[in-house]
């Protein structure tokens, strides 16, 4: 296939995973790495090992940076030797090196900066998405961060990251996971070739009403299954009711679902602070009945889409007859979050999330040091830890 008959998510996965090319890198590493890379040219080469780690506890996720790392290598001519202590997917303790990485120090150590930045927030990610899905392993996740990222290469690597996350769930506790994300040119880590996604709120305003913008998306869609935002005119309840009754055998089959999306600044239709917890008091006594902190009890019967907004829709769809609707939330979903959905057993379908993203940045920051020169072990004073156990 040449490069003009390629589609266009292969094109940008190829051009996102290979940047910065060889020639590239001194203008995007730090200074300092370039320094030395000229001190060893002038005074000799040394073979060389990094060991690659992070000060906390994560899930393994390095396939972005050793695509990177042997296509540098490739460019280079040169090899560089790669000893995985912990495999993709597998859980690896706070100090413990992730992997081995060994050859010349003249080709190596101008790579360190961009190394660690397609390694260190993919860790935090996976994690966190695993943790997301194992507290929620009945409900699907759909990854909505792409545009919480700050460029094209972070979305690459956040989206390779859930799918990471999401498969060791499923393996450790049959998770559903997540099933998709947004964006085209990353479906693959999901095993899809598009993203997934309805409307923004911008279609509804567009629309000048929930109903209509549902009739103008199926109109424009009609194989396509009908997830609409009720949020936009505060109504979630009355207009879920009305969309279901515009098209009743969709509702029947189970291609309508809804996505709750209440910003915190208000209560979803019809309910206030007593009624939220009347709510849950008929739904899910125990998750009222134990201590809860703050931020718990928010997201049990705050505002927003909390766990009694999710329920209070729900019973609404089922009394009117609706009860093969669905129901998709969003806003704020990080792990903490569904750790309280779980508690209340809220009746979520699905969860769409940007929030695995790290809250603490500075969490994932990886870090390589040498432990070996010409084979012979050294590394700074306090990092001990990192040499070889064998």
């Amino acid at each position: 296939m040449n490069e003009q008959n390629k589609p266009v998510g292969v094109a940008i996965r190829q051009s996102v995973n290979n940047l910065p090319r060889s020639d590239a890198v001194p203008a995007w590493t730090d200074q300092y790495f370039n320094r030395s890379k000229g001190i060893v040219q002038r005074f000799g080469d040394k073979q060389v090992t990094y060991a690659v780690f992070l000060r906390r506890p994560v899930v393994s996720a390095p396939r972005l940076m050793i695509e990177w790392l042997n296509g540098i290598a490739e460019q280079r001519g040169v090899q560089f030797k790669i000893e995985m202590n912990y495999e993709e997917g597998r859980w690896v303790g706070a100090g413990e090196p992730l992997l081995y990485l060994s050859g010349s120090l003249e080709q190596l150590v101008d790579l360190e900066t961009i190394f660690l930045q397609k390694l260190g927030a993919a860790c935090v990610a996976a994690y966190n998405a695993f943790t997301m899905c194992v507290e929620l392993p009945k409900v699907a996740f759909l990854a909505f961060d792409a545009r919480h990222c700050a460029s094209i290469g972070m979305a690459e690597l956040m989206a390779y990251a859930a799918s990471v996350g999401s498969e060791r769930a499923r393996r450790k506790v049959g998770a559903v996971g997540f099933v998709g994300n947004a964006t085209d040119a990353t479906a693959h880590f999901f095993g899809r070739d598009a993203g997934l996604g309805t409307m923004p709120h911008a279609i509804i305003g567009y629309a000048g009403s929930t109903l209509r913008a549902a009739e103008m998306f199926h109109e424009a869609y009609p194989e396509e299954d009908l997830t609409v935002l009720v949020d936009y005119y505060g109504q979630e309840v009355t207009d879920s009711l009305e969309v279901c009754r515009a098209f009743p055998e969709l509702a029947r089959e189970g291609k309508i679902g809804f996505r709750l999306d209440t910003p915190g600044s208000r209560y979803l239709e019809g309910l206030d602070p007593p009624a939220a917890y009347r709510v849950l008091d008929r739904n899910a006594p125990d998750a009222i009945r134990g201590y809860r902190t703050e931020t718990e009890l928010r997201y049990l019967v705050g505002a927003g889409v909390s766990a009694a907004a999710i329920w209070h829709l729900r019973e609404a769809l089922d009394q009117a007859g609706f009860d093969k609707v669905k129901i998709i939330a969003s806003s704020g979903f990080t792990p903490a979050k569904c750790r309280v959905m779980a508690i209340a057993d809220a009746p979520v379908d699905a969860v769409g999330t940007g929030s695995f993203l790290p809250d603490n940045w500075h969490e994932t920051y990886a870090t390589a040091d040498i432990i070996a020169y010409d084979g012979q072990p050294s590394v700074k004073v306090g990092r001990e830890f990192l040499l070889r156990k064998d």
